[in-house]
């Protein structure tokens, strides 16, 4: 650890991973009954079963389904080996590509990417891409089949801001390339959007910690309860002695419509919503302060995964009606086809060409209706006692407050450069994933912090090679 930081954070003693972690509520036994369905919802396969999905991979020579992946996951390599039973070297291959197999196996838009450009796909019979890939990471882990050799920590320093995908995509694919990075995470467990934003019956929150402890087990030190540009500043980091700093804090400030009556306390922001039922499940708060629930009426603003996500656990957290309001036509939602069908299958209502255009209080803590207004102008009113907002979100501004030199677009995404790849104005600092404004997905910001990760080794090894050979003007952090 860094001389002179402090605050929480996680390291590996004897192979496992020790932590501090706030003291967890203990919920009561209702509390247990009423969320028992955020049990994963999609079931493995078993050994048998994957070996003969895999067995039906036709191993195309231009493989579109490589194509179709963002991070270009060498896919039919690795299915040949599991239809040969070669676990160890399935998951070796995947490695090459991905630091987060078990969690891009369960979250990725697989219609839209490997699986829908499966030449089987015409057929209507695609090889179950994503499913596969969440068998073999299973099996490994299970079966303790991978241990990667740390390799010697002797090219350079980087300090990385948030632990979301681009976060730890960053840190293991530099801790692999013989880099000490610490991780700074603002909240109680490392892990993002993945643990705080994605509800547990699409990612159990296991799977995200045994993906961490992966991440850990390279050598990489996260720090806990930690904020960057309030607990340290970027200047303090370079002070402390690293090289390079990444910027992966993603989005989370939501962003609002325009509604009468949008500024009251029961409509709440879907990423604090999600994010509050998480630290509910994990016990962390009481399932008192989810608020969202009790045999409410709930309408849901917006059509993506997220508004889908937030639609399905206001089910489970017992809500009796729950109808997402969206502006335009099924055709143009963003969220997958699969997420839109499972959230009808479980109940969940869709109005579609309609937009909520007044929200009335019966008092200061509860709600009354909402005027719903379709595209032909047709009104009704309803009752509602909750509305949630899932329209998108926006970088924070606090690291570019407290931190000279680093530029933002009109809209506060971090503006950065091609070469290096994803440094900021600011020398040293780098940004990637959501707070850059390029990535929608889990995959995708994977795949940006993947090309980030590359012009951080550059950078560093360009500085160390001047600083070595005595060059002039050596200053090179911030």
């Amino acid at each position: 650890m860094a001389a002179g930081l402090s605050g929480v954070f996680i390291m590996i003693k004897g192979g496992r991973i020790s932590a501090h972690y706030p003291h967890k509520v203990e919920n009561s036994k209702e509390k247990m009954t009423a969320t028992s369905d955020f049990k994963e919802v999609n079931e493995s396969y078993t050994l048998a079963e994957a070996v003969k999905e895999a067995q039906r991979c036709l191993h195309c020579k231009v493989p579109s389904c490589r194509k179709g992946c963002p991070i270009s996951n060498d896919i039919p390599d690795w299915i040949a080996e599991l239809a040969k039973g070669n676990f160890g070297n399935a998951m070796r291959i995947i490695n090459n590509r991905s630091n987060l197999p078990a969690v891009c196996g369960r979250v990725c838009g697989h219609e839209r990417q490997c699986e829908g450009n499966c030449v089987l796909a015409k057929k209507g019979a695609h090889i179950n891409i994503g499913k596969l890939e969440r068998f073999v990471a299973d099996f490994d882990s299970d079966a303790g089949l991978t241990h990667e050799a740390i390799p010697e920590k002797s090219r350079g320093r980087v300090a990385v801001i948030g632990s979301g995908p681009a976060g730890l995509t960053i840190a293991g694919d530099l801790a692999r390339q013989g880099f000490a990075v610490e991780i700074f995470e603002m909240e109680t467990e490392p892990g993002g959007v993945l643990m705080f934003g994605i509800p547990e019956y699409r990612l159990p929150k296991e799977v995200v910690r045994r993906e961490i402890k992966k991440i850990a087990n390279l050598g990489v030190i996260f720090h806990l309860n930690t904020t960057i540009g309030k607990d340290f500043t970027i200047d303090r980091l370079f002070a402390e002695g690293f090289d390079a700093i990444f910027m992966g804090t993603g989005t989370g400030v939501p962003k609002r419509l325009d509604i009468p009556g949008a500024s009251h306390p029961a409509v709440r922001q879907a990423i604090r919503f999600l994010r509050r039922v998480s630290l509910s499940e994990n016990g962390y708060i009481d399932r008192g302060e989810v608020i969202v629930g009790n045999g409410d009426r709930v309408f849901m603003v917006g059509c993506g995964n997220t508004a889908i996500d937030a639609a399905r656990t206001a089910l489970r957290m017992g809500s009796a009606e729950v109808t997402v309001v969206y502006h335009r036509t099924i055709d143009h939602m963003k969220a997958l086809r699969a997420e839109y069908d499972d959230a009808v299958a479980e109940g969940v209502k869709f109005l579609w060409n309609t937009s909520i255009t007044r929200i009335e209080a019966l008092d200061d803590k509860r709600l009354k209706s909402v005027t719903l207004t379709s595209t032909d102008g047709t009104e009704e009113v309803r009752p509602a006692d909750h509305v949630v907002m899932a329209v998108g979100s926006a970088p924070a501004s606090r690291i570019v407050d407290s931190t000279d030199g680093i530029d933002v677009d009109d809209h506060g995404y971090v503006l950065t450069r091609e070469n290096p790849y994803g440094m900021t104005s600011r020398k040293g600092v780098f940004a990637g994933g959501d707070v850059s404004g390029r990535p929608a997905t889990v995959v995708h910001a994977m795949r940006d912090a993947k090309m980030v990760a590359e012009g951080i080794a550059r950078y560093v090894d360009a500085i160390k090679l001047l600083e070595a050979i005595g060059g002039e003007n050596t200053d090179t952090k911030g």
